[in-house]
Order: C-alpha cells, then structure tokens, then sequence
C-alpha cells in the first residue's frame, strides 16, 4: 500500500489559515482521497490536554518547547505515522515549523535545541507540502481583534510576532519544493480557488 500524503497548514495567528483547512480537506475527499484532519498541538487525548496548558498556562520557554515536541510526538505515534501507513492522506493545522516560527523566532530559543527536538521526535518524517499563510502583522491583529477570545500566544507584543513571520519567511526561502507562501491578504474567495485548484493537482 502506497504511503499517503502529509500536508501542513502554518501561519501566524490571524493568517487566516485556519478558515482554508475544511474546504481543502473536502476538495481532496471529493476526489476519493481518504484524509485524516488534525491539529497541533493535540490531534490526540493526551496532545489535546498538553494544548490546554500550552495555551494558557504561563511556563519557562523551554518547558514549552519541550511540552510541543512532546505532544507531537504523542500525535506521530497515535495519529499521523499509522494515518500515513494505512495510505491515508494527513492534514495538520501546525507541525515543526509552528515550533522553529514561535518557540524559536518569537520566543528567540536557541536554533540548535529546536533542530535536536525535530531530530528526536521525527527524524524521518517531514510534510510534503506546506501551505504558508503570510500576512503583514497589521492586518493580523485586525483579524484577531475581532475574533474569540485570546490564547497567550495571541496576546503577544507586535515584536514577537514579526520574528515569527520573519522566521517562517526564512524557512520558506529554504524549503522552496516545500513550503507554497499564500498570499493570505486577499478575499477569501480568491484563496480557496487557489486552494480548489491546488487540491485538485495533488
């Protein structure tokens, strides 16, 4: 049985990306692709309960890269590796990107303890395809401002959030066959025929 695809979604808070993940995941389902839909962190019971805290309890920034990494290994092992070795397709709202993005770009975690994370919770796996959501930092906060209630992430100073992006850009510029940068400031409309089209070429 043929392994199945891995696709992320990433982006910074108020990117819009999360509002593309459904319709994607049934553009590819109408084309008889069995796709698991998930999201970090959680994706799992256990993830799930990681998620609660790493949102909202304040934390040691290396308490929180080791909590990510350890909800997603907990979310390769139940969810992800199995999903793929059945031949079914993966799709994430978040992976290690989010990880090198926040923890390392705004929360500024040295590179090096990042990159020996990724090496030991996944060192064999990596996304096919990454679905960048870019937006300026302004139009962001616009989003986020009137949207739920805040996350502590989504709390954070307009500083944080522009290393964020810059970082994200940066592994962009690196991971080309990779990472497709969408332009997230234009209508909705026109990023989900992006997607449509996208989806349909997979």
């Amino acid at each position: 049985m043929a392994t199945g695809k891995f696709i992320t979604f990433e982006g910074v808070d108020g990117a819009g990306k999360s509002t593309h993940i459904a319709p994607f995941v049934a553009a590819l389902r109408a084309r008889g692709i069995h796709v698991v839909s998930t999201r970090e962190p959680g994706g799992t019971p256990l993830a799930e309960k990681l998620r609660e805290l790493l949102l909202h309890e304040p934390m040691h920034l290396e308490t929180e890269a080791l909590l990510m990494f350890a909800a997603r290994r907990e979310h390769i092992a139940q969810l992800i590796a199995p999903a793929l070795a059945r031949g079914d397709w993966v799709v994430s709202d978040r992976f290690t990107d989010a990880s090198f993005a926040y923890q390392g770009g705004g929360r500024q975690l040295p590179l090096a303890r990042l990159e020996a994370l990724e090496r030991w919770v996944h060192p064999d796996l990596q996304p096919d395809l990454t679905l960048l959501f870019d937006v300026p930092l302004a139009v962001a906060r616009e989003r986020l401002n009137r949207s739920r209630t805040l996350d502590k992430f989504e709390q954070e100073q307009d500083d944080f959030f522009e290393r964020v992006r810059s970082v994200y850009l940066e592994r962009a510029a690196c991971s080309p066959q990779r990472v497709r940068v969408i332009d997230a400031t234009r209508p909705i409309d026109d990023i989900g025929s992006e997607l449509a089209l996208l989806a349909a070429a997979l």
